[in-house]
């Protein structure tokens, strides 16, 4: 009997609560109940706001509790968590004294799955990274699954495993925050203040990161920026071999000039590279040095020329009347912003702004005043990039604070010119307004393809 079925049998009869009924847990709630377990399944909305689905676990037998007083009952012999939630959670911390165990869909993953895992953590790239990972594995012939916080969930489809399959993964720092499992290889691309909003501190963030690699053991593998100074610390603790990639000076993997070396082999001339920027690279170079021993660099070479980019990362929506317009609503924070806006060789008119998760602006400043001729503000950060702005003492920068999106996308409309970028950046959040960055991304797209 492998894991998988032994805790497929495990479940029957038990008493388990799932905590939010999203994309991530729904195939989990519908496993569970399937499986014969009684299932409650709790979440902060309301029946009006989550629809159709609750007649659906009602029949499968499912208990509801929605509202804000979702988590006032919550008990059983097994919790699951969404990721997003602190595991001190006041009403977690009680029903774990009352005997509950308390764990994630991701924890319970890593304890029945067969397969190899590779896993990709950092505050930025880890999307476009665990992707390439995947393609590239896929290009050299391996069954691979995606998943993580990208893709489809994967708990449920752990039984479909082989041992000789290949699982790709990107964590978020929620997910890794009560993992006590690390994957055979492991790659953290940077580290930078984020999420302050749920974590405690930046201390308790880098701590949720690190746990990426912190279970590992000899015969695992690391691979860390040599870049980035809280991740060189990393990889001089890693367990096993540590692989570091660097676009400043030698390393495992390297930049060379305008070509990607790995132990001085070349392997990628970065004008190959089909999505731009330098911080996607940056990306080739960590994939490059997790995929080595076991896809080949023409592997690498093909998903070069071929992978255009993934969905809301300065991706092109449109051209009209001279203008392009992208969309990069991933842009969750002030130096994913800056990132993106090194990509361009011109200013841009930028749409900024959204939620504010309790990290600070400064850094922005410089980069508007270098990038951006004008800049199209909107949510509660708006104020706090403005000055950010403001405190470097240029006055170049055309400033408009929009009522909406569609203000926004009007008025970037009505400002650019034959040859102008407009670009959605928005440095913050997106649960002012919206329930994900995709939403918000999604209608920036529609509201652009709209104009006429």
């Amino acid at each position: 009997m492998t894991r998988f079925d032994e805790f497929k049998t495990s479940v029957k009869g038990k008493n388990i609560t799932v905590i939010g009924i999203g994309i991530s847990n729904l195939p989990l709630i519908r496993f569970l109940a399937e499986n014969g377990a009684n299932v409650k399944a709790c979440d902060k909305r309301e029946r009006d706001a989550l629809g159709e689905i609750c007649a659906e676990l009602e029949a499968a037998g499912v208990e509801l509790s929605l509202g804000d007083a979702y988590l006032s009952d919550i008990d059983g012999d097994i919790i699951f968590k969404t990721p997003g939630m602190r595991f001190d959670t006041p009403e977690l911390l009680a029903a774990k004294a009352r005997g509950a165990s308390v764990t994630s869909e991701m924890e319970v993953f890593f304890d029945v799955c067969p397969s190899h895992i590779i896993a990709v953590t950092g505050s930025d790239g880890k999307t476009t990274t665990t992707t390439l990972i995947y393609n590239i594995m896929t290009e050299a012939g391996y069954k691979t699954w995606l998943g993580g916080n990208i893709g489809t969930p994967l708990l449920t489809s752990a039984g479909e495993m082989k041992n000789d399959d290949w699982v790709i993964l990107e964590l978020s720092s929620f997910q890794l925050h009560t993992m006590r499992k690390s994957p055979e290889i492991a790659v953290i691309t940077n580290i930078s203040p984020n999420h302050l909003n749920v974590h405690k501190g930046y201390g308790e963030y880098i701590s949720a990161k690190e746990n990426i690699m912190l279970y590992q053991n000899e015969n695992d593998v690391l691979v860390v920026n040599a870049d980035n100074e809280l991740t060189a610390q990393i990889g001089r603790e890693a367990a096993g071999e540590a692989r570091y990639f660097s676009r400043r000076g030698k390393a495992f993997v390297y930049l060379d000039g305008e070509t990607i070396k790995r132990c001085g082999t070349a392997v990628l001339n970065i004008h190959d590279i089909k999505i731009p920027g330098m911080y996607n690279v940056e990306n080739y170079m960590a994939a490059i040095a997790a995929v080595y021993g076991l896809a080949g660099d023409d592997a690498v070479r093909r998903v070069a020329e071929s992978f255009g980019g993934v969905e809301h990362r300065v991706e092109l929506v449109r051209r009209l009347d001279g203008v392009r317009y992208y969309n990069s609503s991933i842009d969750s924070s002030p130096n994913r912003t800056i990132n993106t806006l090194s990509v361009f060789d011109q200013k841009v008119i930028m749409i900024a702004g959204g939620a504010d998760k309790g990290i600070k602006y400064d850094e922005i400043g410089p980069a508007i005043k270098e990038k951006v001729k004008t800049l199209i503000l909107i949510g509660a950060t708006a104020p706090l990039i403005e000055d950010a702005y403001r405190r470097t003492g240029d006055k170049s920068v055309r400033i408009i604070h929009a009522r909406s999106y569609e203000d926004a996308v009007n008025t970037a409309r009505s400002e650019a010119e034959d040859g102008d970028i407009v670009i959605l950046s928005p440095a913050s959040t997106s649960f002012d307004m919206f329930k994900n960055f995709e939403e918000r991304g999604r209608l920036f797209k529609r509201l652009v393809n709209e104009l006429k």
